[in-house]
């Protein structure tokens, strides 16, 4: 968790004593009276999907805004601006990133109690409310041009998208409007199961056994452990306590009667011997036998698993475990989530409860995405800039300043309350998180991505290259520093920046990387642990990147076996990787470290790195769908991490109200559920757009290269997250589905060739996760940890001559509902059966533990 230092606190105060007052003491105070709100009016503006959004400015003070002299800034999801066909009263500009300004046109006058409406227009089109501007304020400027004062805007309001121009992204959106209607037809394909029908354990067993009989736990009940495990065995009484309220003695015993012991030995499940562990329940207590203490870890969590949800809300005394026998594998030894923490920051608590959560669904690896363009968030010895200036956002007078500016609605000042925009671990955070992961089994992998996605780190460096020219320390100043000063490089990167590649030319980038990864290395060694994973990113270095630098076109002229200027990217990383190798570092990287690019742009396996373990993770399955198989099949070992499948942050579904991105289309918990990994093409339906997808000409995986599959990872970027409720709703319940394609054995459905058979054999299988789902593992997240913020499905509904029916797509859950347009509660009248009803209807989906899904109503 961040620490403000003395001379962060100095920086902020010297910034706003030369720049702006206080929206509280300044002669524009009354600005805070202009009521801002936003509307997408049309996703069928023009060709080419344009879109039409208006701001509406109302005044409600004493100030009139002229036609000068001010401009409001904010944050909203980046898109390229085309021209509106009619002049208006103010111009949008975009300025890098996901930050804009609007200023006002000549004619601008905005008296007390007037409105203005103002349109512009851009292509990409926006559905989500989530898509809004954020973090708004003004800034006004003196006679001279400079800043006098900064305002902020509470909020901006978003007019509700209710018409098909706003609910659709233009004319080539295929995926139909979700209605209460749509959600009734779509839950039509799923239905309630018996108790004993119901998955034991999530993810599925290799083997479930049913014996005769059940173990009564309690209080009494000790835990014994063998040499080695006192880790496991502590973390399950303090789970055990947590959630019966009892406290569970541990004991370095062998196993004994009615005693919940835990042990290793020589084992090999389904020829699995790693992780692996068997679980007995019978009515002389319990065993758990793993193959190593992570499979004695994960036999423990399985028997967490098994208490009944009853038991948990009750905190009960006495539980009955019912008598079986479980073996159990892992499907894949490389179970990963990704969490960026740059677009927007997490607390320290946050991650250790997400650490909890997936530990509990027997992940055992997490890629922590500390670096981006908008922030750094660790803090490293010797380079104090990389968290006091890489670490916090605000306003700047430009872009090219050495500071980051505000990015998704962070606001004007540093550390604003109720904003996600600064923040970072500490050396003691970072270690203690270190920690808490390696108890749980998780290996923690950190990324320091370059040379893309690196402008926190570039405006750190460049303050401190400032600070020390200052200083009179020319040599020193130059140690660090990742750009060349003289390049005039135009390019625009995936989220818009204007600046966030690297120099690669110089061995100053090269001393950077080695000292970051030096200070991280010994902050693994203060844990007690060994790095031996370094994911360097590598990722979407925009086109264009180096073109007008000098030192780059210096290079190319003394190395013309570099040929283009995108062939830097790999020239890059062939420098980097034996300097990372050297410290005995396995180098992990999104899929352009085993890629370069032929002149026209397009892709291609680059076999320079095969064999050097250098391990891609592939995330391009939709507009490149074999991309995986192909570089597997030239013998690198790959992670799939596909974006159709894995993407946590992209919205559930198109609801305006779902939160979430859409640029790759929607992820929802059946899409982490089905799929196959050694026949993707099988699980891939449809495109970003919703158009069914046909796979002619693909690569298919190799049978010899299916070992080269070595995981799977989930993905969580942050840029419309915020804070720790929003990152659980993104995450749960996908998760469960994204772990029983992680875990469990190979699924029947996986190799059935007819897909009319197959997806039948798909719902068989979906329909009894879902039940479980809604009946154990949702209302079970309601007790760890003390809650997690998960999402249970908007139910479906429909009213035909004045009858009610209503369904859900998780059965098992229950839905409520209200006649008299009140919200219903989980008191208001259960629906169980199609019911007569008049008036305004309200309805909500509940779990057993009361946990709620948003309100639809049905006219």
């Amino acid at each position: 968790m961040r620490t403000i230092s003395s001379i962060t606190v100095l920086c902020i105060f010297i910034w706003w004593l030369s720049g702006c007052k206080s929206a509280s003491e300044g002669a524009f105070d009354q600005a805070s009276n202009i009521a801002i709100s936003w509307e997408l009016t049309d996703n069928f503006a023009g060709p080419n999907d344009v879109f039409e959004a208006k701001f509406y400015l109302k005044n409600n003070g004493s100030l009139t805004l002229s036609d000068s002299a001010w401009a409001l800034f904010f944050n909203m999801a980046p898109r390229p601006l085309t021209p509106t066909p009619t002049p208006q009263l103010a111009t949008l500009e975009h300025i890098n990133g996901d930050w804009y300004k609007l200023s006002p046109n000549k004619g601008f006058r905005l008296a007390p109690g007037d409105s203005v409406a103002i349109s512009y227009r851009g292509t990409e089109s926006v559905i989500k409310e989530t898509d809004a501007p954020l973090g708004l304020y003004f800034v006004f400027y003196d006679a001279k041009g400079e800043e006098s004062q900064i305002v902020p805007i509470e909020k901006c309001a978003v007019v509700p998208f209710t018409r098909k121009e706003q609910l659709l992204r233009g004319p080539n959106d295929q995926d139909p409007i979700i209605t209460a209607s749509l959600r009734y037809n779509e839950n039509l394909q799923v239905s309630p199961v018996a108790a004993n029908q119901l998955q034991r354990i999530i993810p599925s067993p290799i083997s479930v056994v049913t014996g005769q009989g059940s173990f009564s736990l309690t209080s009494s009940t000790p835990i014994h452990y063998a040499a080695g495990l006192e880790n496991e065995a502590n973390l399950l009484a303090q789970r055990l306590k947590e959630l019966t309220g009892s406290e569970f003695k541990t004991k370095n015993a062998p196993a004994a009667p009615n005693t919940i012991s835990l042990s290793t030995t020589a084992l090999n499940v389904k020829g699995i011997s790693k992780e692996a562990y068997k679980l007995g329940v019978s009515p002389q207590g319990v065993s758990i036998v793993g193959s190593d203490a992570a499979g004695v870890f994960y036999g423990t969590q399985s028997l967490v698993a098994l208490i009944p949800t009853a038991a948990l809300a009750q905190k009960s005394g006495t539980i009955a475990l019912e008598a079986l026998q479980i073996e159990d594998a892992p499907r894949f030894p490389f179970r990963s989530m990704h969490l960026d923490v740059g677009r927007n920051f997490q607390t320290k608590e946050t991650i250790l409860r997400q650490l909890d959560v997936l530990a509990f669904y027997k992940l055992n690896h997490f890629l922590f995405y500390v670096t981006e363009d908008e922030g750094w968030r660790v803090e490293i010895d010797g380079l104090p800039e990389l968290t006091q200036v890489g670490g916090q956002r605000q306003h700047v007078k430009s872009y090219k300043d050495a500071a980051l500016h505000p990015g998704y609605g962070s606001g004007p000042q540093a550390y604003g309350k109720g904003r996600h925009g600064s923040g970072f671990y500490t050396k003691a955070d970072f270690i203690e998180i270190l920690k808490y992961a390696h108890a749980r089994h998780i290996k923690i992998i950190p990324e320091v991505n370059l040379p893309g996605h690196a402008r926190a780190a570039i405006k750190a460096m460049e303050a401190r290259y400032q600070r020390l020219m200052k200083e009179g320390k020319e040599k020193e100043a130059n140690e660090y520093r990742l750009v060349d000063p003289k390049d005039e490089s135009v390019y625009l990167s995936a989220q818009s920046y204007k600046d966030n590649v690297t120099d690669v030319t110089q061995e100053s980038t090269y001393r950077f990387y080695e000292k970051v990864t030096d200070e991280i290395i010994k902050m693994y060694k203060e844990a007690g642990l060994s790095l031996d994973i370094f994911h360097i990113g590598g990722d979407e270095v925009a086109g264009g990147a180096w073109t007008k630098s000098p030192w780059a076109q210096d290079l190319l002229k003394k190395d013309p076996s570099i040929g283009e200027f995108h062939n830097l990217h790999a020239y890059f990383i062939r420098r980097l990787l034996p300097r990372l190798q050297k410290r005995g570092l396995q180098v992990h990287g999104w899929e352009e470290v085993g890629l370069t690019k032929t002149k026209d742009g397009a892709l291609k396996v680059n076999p320079e790195f095969a064999g050097k373990n250098v391990v891609p993770y592939v995330w391009n399955n939709l507009y490149d769908p074999d991309l995986g198989y192909r570089l597997a099949n030239a013998g690198y070992p790959v992670v799939l991490c596909n974006v159709t499948n894995f993407y946590f942050d992209l919205a559930y579904n198109n609801e305006s109200q779902e939160p979430g991105l859409y640029w790759a289309g929607f992820v929802d918990t059946r899409d982490n559920y089905t799929f196959a990994p050694y026949d993707m093409f099988k699980t891939t339906y449809t495109n970003n757009f919703g158009k069914p997808l046909v796979f002619n000409n693909v690569e298919r995986l190799r049978p010899e290269a299916r070992k080269n599959i070595v995981g799977v990872e989930c993905q969580l970027w942050s840029e419309t997250i915020k804070g720790r409720d929003m990152l659980e709703y993104y995450t749960l319940p996908k998760l469960m589905g994204f772990a029983e394609s992680a875990w469990s054995a190979e699924r029947p459905w996986e190799t059935i060739a007819d897909r009319t058979t197959r997806e039948k054999a798909i719902q068989a299988s979906w329909n009894i996760f879902v039940n479980t789902l809604a009946q154990k593992d949702l209302p079970r997240l309601s007790y760890l940890n003390g809650g997690y913020n998960y999402r249970i499905p908007l139910p479906g509904a429909i009213v035909e001559n004045g009858t009610l029916k209503a369904n859900i797509a998780y059965p098992g859950l229950r839905v409520r509902y209200t006649t008299d347009g009140s919200e219903p509660t989980d008191k208001s009248a259960e629906y169980t059966a199609p019911v007569q009803v008049t008036g305004k209807i309200k309805l909500k989906a509940f779990d057993a533990a009361g946990k709620a899904s948003r309100t639809v109503e049905v006219k």
